[in-house]
C-alpha cells in the first residue's frame, strides 16, 4: 500500500500556480498600513538607484585619476559623492526594514489571531479527527512563512530584478548593445533554469515537509498518551513507529538536498558564463581604445554588484515557493468551512423558563451509521430528565446536540420555543453548563481551572463553588493550595479530583440548563453520594439532563429515558419503570447484583 505523503489533518495544497493565491490572501493584511508600504517601497527604489549610481561614479573617479592632468579637486568631490551614495544605499535599506517591520509583524499577528479564532469555531468533528502535532507544525510554519514571503518577494526579488534591468539599460546606453544583451540573456537564462529546476524539485520539498509534520504529529501523539504507552510496555514499538517516520523524512530530505545541489551547479555555471563574456568584451574594448579603464572597472563593479544578489535568487525563489506552500496550507485551514455556523438572522437565546424540547430528532455522525432515530421528549422548566442505556445507545449524543456541537439531520431541538439553529452559538452555550465524563483541565493552577467557568468571578465565588463540589478541603490541604499546577490535561490529579474541579467550574458558571454526562463516574462511592446529593439539589433549581450509567444516581429524576440502539424504548419515573419489568428493570437488577458482589468481596 502506497504511503500517504500528506498529513491526515489537512488536504494537500493545490499544486502549481494555484498556490500563488496565498500572496493575494495576504494583501488585505498588509494594506492596512498602506502608507508604510508605499513609503517602504519608495525607500527600496531610492536604495537601488543609489546602489546603481555607485559604479558610475567609480568609473569617473578611475578615469579622472588616469589622466595626466587630473586635479585633486574633481576626484575628491567624486569620492565624497561615492561615499554618500554608499551610505544612502545602506541607510535607505535599513530605514525600509524599520518602516516595514510593523506591517509584517501586524500581518503575522492578525493572521495568527484569525486562525486561532477559526480553530475554535470549527466543529467538534474536526477536533476529534485532527492530529494536534501536525496542525501545530502547519501553523508554526505558516506564521513564519508570512515574514519570509513578504521579505523575499518585496525586498529581495523585486529590487534584484529592478537593479538588473537598470544595469542592462545603463550598459546599453553608455557602452554598447552587446553588454545589455549579455546581461539580459544571463538574467533570463538564470531565471528560466531556476524556475524549471525548482518546480521539478518542489515535489521533494513537499514530500519532506509532509513527512516532517507526520513525524512531529506522531511524536506529540505518543507523548500525550504517555501512560497508555507505559500500560502496554510499548516504548520500543512507539520508538520504531517514530523512527519509521524519521527514516521516510530522511530519504525525502536527501532527495531535496541532492536536487538543490544540482540547481546550485546550474546557477553557478550560468553566472560564470555571463561574467566571463562581459569581462572579455570590456577587456577587448580597453585594448582597442573604445573603452576606458574606468569602463572596465565599472563593468566589473556592476557584475559584482548585480550577480551577488542574483546568486541568491535561486535560494530566494525556493524560499518563496516553500513559504507560499506553507502559507497556503495555513489559509487552507483558515478557510476550512464551518460545519456549525450561526444563521444570518440568528438572535441571542432568551431564557424565560428553560424548557427543552427534542422533536422527532434524527442524527448520524456518518451517513451510513445512524445514531438517533426519531427522538422526541421534553424537559420541563426546572425539571430533571435522565438518559440511560448501554454504551453506544446515543445518550451522550443528546448532550452534543443540545450544546450544538453538531446540528440535527432532521427534526428540531428548542429551548423555550426557540430552535437552536436560529439562535447564536455564544448565547446558547452561555446558558448551558456541562460536566463531562472525561474531564480535561488546562496545564495551570487549580484556581485558574475552576475560575475558568466564569473568569470575572470573585475569589469568594470560586471558593464557594469549590465548597459545593466538595473539593475545597482537598485544595486547602495541598502544599501549594490554590496555586497547585494540575499538569498537562490535569494528569497530576486523580480522576475523582479532576471530576470535582469540573463540577466546581460548572457550578461557578451558574447555567440555566445543566448537563451531567456521567458526572460522578470517576468518584468513589462515598464522595459520589455526597456530590450527587449536592448536584441533585442544584438541579432542582434549573432544567437538567443527566446522562448516567449508574442507575442509582438518577432514581429521583422526574423522568428517565431508556435508550437502546438510538431509540427510546422506555420512559417514566424510577418506580414505574421497575414495575414494567422491562429493559430498565433488567439493568437495575444487574447493577444491584454487581454492587452486592462488590461489597461482599
Amino acid at each position: 500500500m502506497a504511503r500517504s505523503l500528506h498529513s491526515p489533518h489537512l488536504p494537500p495544497p493545490e499544486p502549481g500556480p494555484a498556490n500563488l493565491r496565498a500572496v493575494g490572501k495576504l494583501f488585505p493584511y498588509l494594506w492596512e498600513f498602506r502608507g508604510r508600504v508605499i513609503f517602504a517601497f519608495a525607500l527600496l527604489v531610492g536604495a537601488k538607484v543609489a546602489s546603481v549610481m555607485v559604479p558610475l561614479v567609480l568609473k569617473d573617479i578611475i578615469d579622472a585619476l588616469d589622466k595626466s592632468h587630473a586635479s585633486l579637486v574633481l576626484p575628491l568631490s567624486l569620492i565624497i559623492i561615492y561615499g554618500m551614495l554608499r551610505f544612502a544605499s545602506t541607510t535607505f535599506s535599513d530605514l525600509r526594514d524599520i518602516v516595514f517591520g510593523k506591517v509584517t509583524q501586524r500581518a503575522m499577528r492578525r493572521v495568527s489571531m484569525a486562525l486561532f479564532q477559526h480553530l475554535h469555531a470549527l466543529s467538534l468533528r474536526f477536533h476529534l479527527e485532527r492530529q494536534t502535532g501536525g496542525i501545530t507544525r502547519d501553523i508554526e510554519r505558516g506564521a513564519r512563512a508570512i515574514s519570509s514571503l513578504v521579505g523575499y518577494l518585496l525586498f529581495r526579488i523585486t529590487p534584484t530584478v529592478l537593479e538588473v534591468l537598470m544595469v542592462a539599460v545603463i550598459l546599453f546606453v553608455k557602452l554598447d548593445w552587446v553588454f545589455g544583451l549579455i546581461t539580459l540573456a544571463t538574467l533570463i537564462t538564470y531565471i528560466t533554469l531556476t524556475i524549471t529546476i525548482t518546480e521539478w524539485r518542489t515535489q521533494f520539498v513537499r514530500k519532506a515537509n509532509a513527512l516532517d509534520s507526520e513525524a512531529y504529529g506522531r511524536a506529540i501523539d505518543s507523548l500525550l498518551n504517555y501512560e497508555t504507552v507505559k500500560y502496554f510496555v510499548n516504548e520500543k514499538y512507539e520508538a520504531q513507529r517514530y523512527d519509521g517516520s524519521l527514516a521516510a523524512y530522511e530519504e525525502a530530505a536527501l532527495q531535496s538536498q541532492r536536487s538543490m545541489g544540482f540547481l546550485n551547479a546550474a546557477q553557478a555555471g550560468t553566472i560564470a558564463i555571463g561574467v566571463t563574456l562581459m569581462v572579455i568584451r570590456a577587456a577587448e574594448g580597453v585594448v582597442d581604445g573604445t573603452l576606458t579603464l574606468g569602463d572596465l572597472v565599472m563593468v566589473n563593479a556592476f557584475l559584482i554588484q548585480m550577480f551577488q544578489p542574483l546568486s541568491f535568487l535561486g535560494v530566494m525563489y525556493r524560499e518563496i515557493k516553500q513559504s507560499v506552500t506553507d502559507v497556503e496550507r495555513m489559509f487552507t485551514l483558515l478557510h476550512r468551512p464551518l460545519e456549525v455556523r450561526d444563521a444570518t438572522d440568528a438572535h441571542p437565546l432568551h431564557i424565560s423558563a428553560g424548557k427543552v424540547e427534542f422533536e422527532q430528532v434524527n442524527f448520524a455522525y456518518n451517513e451510513d451509521r445512524p445514531i438517533l432515530h426519531n427522538i422526541s421528549f421534553t424537559i420541563p422548566a426546572g425539571k430533571t430528565v435522565a438518559a440511560v442505556g448501554a454504551s453506544g445507545a446515543g445518550k451522550s449524543t443528546l448532550a452534543r446536540l443540545l450544546f450544538r456541537f453538531y446540528d440535527v439531520k432532521s427534526g428540531s431541538i428548542r429551548i423555550d420555543g426557540q430552535d437552536l439553529r436560529h439562535v447564536t452559538q455564544e448565547s446558547l452555550r452561555s446558558a448551558i453548563g456541562v460536566v463531562p465524563q472525561d474531564t480535561v483541565l488546562f496545564n495551570d493552577t487549580i484556581y485558574y481551572n475552576i475560575a475558568y467557568g466564569h473568569p470575572a468571578a470573585t475569589r469568594d465565588d470560586v471558593i464557594s463553588a469549590a465548597r459545593a463540589a466538595h473539593i475545597l478541603h482537598f485544595v486547602e490541604s495541598l502544599p501549594q493550595g490554590w496555586d497547585t499546577v494540575v499538569g498537562e490535561r490535569g494528569l497530576k490529579l486523580s480522576g475523582g479530583e479532576k471530576q470535582r474541579v469540573a463540577i466546581a467550574r460548572t457550578l461557578l458558571k451558574d447555567p440555566a440548563i445543566l448537563i451531567l454526562d456521567e458526572a460522578t463516574s470517576a468518584l468513589d462511592t462515598k464522595t459520589e453520594k455526597a456530590i450527587q446529593a449536592e448536584l441533585l439539589e442544584i438541579a432542582r433549581s434549573r432544567t437538567s439532563l443527566i446522562i448516567a450509567h449508574r442507575l442509582s444516581t438518577i432514581v429521583e429524576a422526574d423522568e428517565i429515558l431508556v435508550f437502546e440502539s438510538g431509540h427510546i424504548v422506555e420512559r417514566g419515573k424510577h418506580p414505574a419503570l421497575l414495575e414494567k419489568q422491562g429493559v430498565y428493570a433488567a439493568m437495575w437488577a444487574l447493577q444491584q447484583q454487581t454492587e452486592e458482589a462488590t461489597l461482599q468481596s
